[in-house]
């Protein structure tokens, strides 16, 4: 899983890289909350681990600012030396999922990041048929119809297909999209994800008149969004 935390003191940074890497995650890590506003806005991460006290800008105001840019749900543990109940209720109120008082105990930290993932990733059995728009996937049956008529898609078409969908609004990296879909974690060239993408477009009807757009981000990677949402 891939991680942004926010924290501008090196030693507690490092502390908590470490009990995340113990877990198999990786974690990039920033000092100010505009180096931070960067980077998830414009790359790819499963979940973010925010301090309150920064040198630009307090991680609440960051916090409500994400909030507003990000058109999906991505899960947020704040981790800070405040502990008035005041404060608990500030960061959650923002948009926290969840908040730790540190220093964090290992096994609890890593305890609650499942649980916030378990949270974002947790379906029913109503969702095994998914709809959106003129889209409709069976997840069991891996198969997707638009207005009702079967798409001839591959294996990895119905992958990409679904991830994307589910991730509606979300920036996803082309590094972030090979190691998701594709399984491959080396630097390896990335036009593979651009090739397939351009398919995916053509095979799915993917254009205004079918309510949604894959927009491509130059040098960041793709974006499935609302065919009316306003561009960047």
């Amino acid at each position: 899983m891939n991680i942004a935390l926010l924290e501008d003191d090196p030693v507690q940074a490092g502390h908590v890289v470490q009990l995340l890497e113990e877990d198999g995650h990786s974690c990039d890590t920033f000092e100010t909350g505009s180096a931070f506003m960067g980077a998830v806005t414009h790359d790819s991460y499963d979940l973010l681990i925010m301090d309150w006290q920064l040198p630009d800008e307090d991680g609440v105001t960051v916090l409500r600012e994400l909030r507003k840019r990000l058109e999906w749900p991505i899960p947020v543990l704040f981790l800070t030396q405040r502990e008035a109940e005041a404060d608990i209720v500030t960061a959650l109120d923002a948009g926290a999922d969840d908040y730790m008082v540190k220093p964090p105990r290992a096994a609890e930290l890593k305890a609650r990041i499942r649980a916030l993932v378990r949270r974002q990733t947790q379906t029913g059995p109503e969702d095994d048929v998914l709809t959106f728009g003129p889209f409709t996937i069976y997840r069991r049956q891996r198969r997707i119809q638009l207005h009702g008529e079967d798409l001839a898609l591959t294996d990895k078409d119905f992958d990409l297909t679904l991830f994307l969908f589910e991730n509606k609004g979300r920036l996803l990296s082309r590094k972030y999209l090979l190691e998701r879909i594709w399984g491959v974690t080396s630097n390896i060239n990335t036009r593979t994800v651009d090739t397939h993408m351009s398919r995916l477009r053509r095979k799915l009807g993917i254009k205004p008149e079918n309510g949604f757009r894959i927009k491509t981000i130059y040098q960041h990677g793709y974006r499935l969004e609302d065919a009316h949402a306003e561009s960047d």
